[in-house]
């Protein structure tokens, strides 16, 4: 991980992360919790934040179009916050969203706590003109483009951390497999595009989250035929 002085954003300095880096760090998280599944399957995200932050997440209210928000302390995550809203709607897909949430709240803690600890605590963040160590976060999950963040890339890494902790890298590409096929010298396994859709389909069930976000972690790593193979 490298670091940059920036003008842009809430903090001082920019860590940028490859996504293999991400893809890592959250692997790494996972196997040290015991909670790196040993075949395709969920993650038990929840327990994952309790077990690595040493916090139990929690519900409250929170404005229009907020999902949640990481508070910080000098030693760390102090708390994970996600919204009721998403508890109220009931049913399988706000079941997913709350752990996609969960995953991107875990993502600035896995990702962003040293910048609070080195005693950056960056204002308004919370938008609301406070000082508070936190990052409240809006609804931008989902999007696969960093320049539909206007700028704010912490929340564009923290989202990159979705697919690490929610559909691990080997896990996926295990469970893809059967939507593959070898091309190229090498043999790399290449994803055919007339099973992308059923693969993403495939994928949400067994990594239970949104079409969405497994048809997004799909074109991370296994890339479209313009833009190249396979990722390793």
């Amino acid at each position: 991980m490298r670091t940059y002085r920036t003008n842009r954003g809430p903090f001082a300095a920019r860590p940028f992360y490859k996504p293999a880096e991400i893809d890592r760090i959250c692997g790494d998280a996972l196997k040290a919790a015991g909670l790196m599944p040993d075949t395709p399957e969920a993650v038990r995200v929840e327990r994952f934040v309790e077990k690595h932050f040493k916090i139990s997440p929690r519900y409250e209210a929170l404005p229009d179009g907020v999902l949640g928000y990481t508070s910080f302390g000098p030693k760390g995550v102090t708390g994970i916050v996600i919204t009721t809203a998403l508890d109220e709607e009931g049913g399988s897909v706000s079941e997913r969203r709350i752990r996609t949430t969960l995953a991107h709240e875990a993502g600035h803690g896995l990702l962003h706590t040293h910048l609070f600890a080195l005693g950056e605590k960056p204002p308004k963040l919370f938008e609301d003109g406070s000082d508070r160590p936190e990052i409240l976060c809006r609804d931008v999950h989902g999007t696969a483009h960093e320049s539909r963040y206007d700028g704010r890339w912490w929340e564009f890494q923290a989202n990159r951390a979705i697919g690490g902790l929610l559909m691990p890298r080997g896990l996926v590409i295990k469970a893809a497999a059967p939507f593959c096929e070898e091309r190229g010298g090498l043999g790399l396994p290449t994803l055919k595009e007339d099973e992308r859709e059923r693969a993403a389909r495939e994928l949400a069930e067994i990594f239970d989250v949104n079409p969405a976000v497994a048809r997004i972690r799909l074109d991370d790593l296994f890339a479209r035929p313009e833009n190249g193979q396979l990722t390793l």
